[in-house]
């Protein structure tokens, strides 16, 4: 098949859970024999990075400026969503338009909310195509997640209105978009639960998160970290993520450190939030900032520390861990869109103590460590390497009447 991927940045190099994604997407179709061509938002070319040789071509167009005062003005004079405006772009339709008209595509795939705004176009320009929405998150959801967790602090109430409102409005756009697509991609059960009311024909198919398991291979050349090492990585810029860090640096690593003096956090993952500043100033806590590779690190945990309390989808960042042999400590919030069998290799713990406690026995235990991490490894390979599903996605095709 001729096939079509919009992506809201270029997916490599694979630093977060977008790229990864796309990047796993893309390297899989093109394994399976499609023919593909990628436009992204990005400043420069794909030069230098493997994408070339997974697409016929690739287009790449400069992500559009939206300060702080846009996103303001746009609240208060639109009632369209944040997510629907953050990456219009007058220069990405035009390019659009001329891929599409230089081309006919079988299949066109959108990759995450932001770039479904251009699914009229697509439509209007290519009606024989069939139309995919990726869905990374159900968003509507994960606004109202996050709306409930920032209320319960007072500091935080602006935030809290901020995103009562953005749900409002994206759960209006997020149906558009499902009843204008001719199929919707889930990432998990229960965002597949959450968006399947937008659809009549209430279908909405479930392909997971994935990765490719052998790039988690243990590096030649390991890091000497200090301590006994946590570890948690992600974009730190990301809400739900900041979120996990000033909860677990202000209830529960303290906890640890009473039973483990030699704790040591590292918070791994690029352009780190100004409120994570001051941790800094603790002995105890390293922010790393962007780092090349976040193998290393993981292959350098004792535990690895999960404690999310919003968000959606299939968390790449536990895969990886998992993947690498690490013994996880997380949330339920953390752990929502996996199989059970994953979450059985899991401590899952939701409460400060619970949690806490749980990071210390796995640090005082070795050889339990050594178990858990095993067993996290031989399960992330059978259920979410790519090899495993990229047929789902082939099949999802398949049944609208692609491939």
């Amino acid at each position: 098949m001729q096939i079509l991927l919009l992506t809201p940045a270029l997916p490599f190099p694979l630093h977060q859970g977008g790229a990864l994604r796309n990047f796993g997407v893309l390297r899989g179709l093109h394994d399976a024999g499609h023919h593909l061509t990628l436009i992204s938002f990005h400043e420069g070319s794909a030069e230098g990075t493997p994408l070339p040789t997974l697409c016929d071509r690739i287009e790449t167009v400069a992500p559009p400026p939206r300060a702080l005062i846009h996103r303001l003005r746009d609240l208060i004079s639109s009632r369209q969503p944040d997510l629907a405006r953050r990456l219009e772009s007058p220069a990405f339709r035009e390019r659009l338009r001329s891929v599409l008209q230089q081309k006919q595509f079988d299949l066109v795939q959108f990759e995450g909310l932001e770039m479904a705004i251009y699914l009229p176009l697509v439509r209007h320009l290519q009606p024989s195509a069939k139309l995919i929405y990726d869905a990374h998150n159900a968003e509507f959801a994960l606004q109202r997640v996050i709306a409930d967790v920032e209320s319960g602090s007072r500091s935080r109430l602006p935030a809290a209105i901020y995103s009562r409102i953005q749900a409002s409005r994206i759960t209006r756009f997020e149906r558009s978009i499902c009843q204008q697509a001719d199929a919707v991609i889930a990432v998990s059960s229960e965002d597949a639960a959450a968006l399947r009311s937008f659809r009549t024909d209430r279908q909405v198919h479930i392909l997971a998160n994935g990765i490719f398991a052998s790039d988690y291979a243990a590096p030649q050349q390991g890091l000497e970290l200090r301590g006994a090492v946590l570890v948690f990585t992600g974009k730190m810029d990301y809400r739900p993520n900041v979120d996990a860090m000033q909860w677990f640096t202000s209830a529960i690593l303290s906890k640890i450190r009473a039973a483990c003096p030699d704790a040591r956090l590292y918070i791994v993952g690029q352009k780190p939030h100004s409120s994570l500043e001051t941790l800094r100033q603790d002995d105890s806590i390293e922010v790393t900032g962007w780092v090349a590779q976040v193998q290393p690190f993981l292959h350098a945990a004792q535990v690895y520390v999960a404690p999310l309390r919003m968000g959606s989808g299939t968390r790449l960042k536990i895969l990886e861990a998992m993947a690498a042999g690490c013994a996880v400590v997380a949330t339920s919030a953390a752990v929502a869109g996996l199989d059970a069998e994953a979450r059985a290799a899991l401590i899952i713990k939701d409460s400060e103590a619970d949690f806490a406690n749980s990071v210390i026995y796995l640090l005082q235990d070795g050889e339990q460590r050594a178990k858990q991490g095993q067993q996290a490894q031989q399960v992330v390979c059978k259920l979410y390497d790519w090899s495993a599903l990229i047929p789902r996605l082939l099949n999802i095709y398949r049944d609208i009447g692609s491939g």
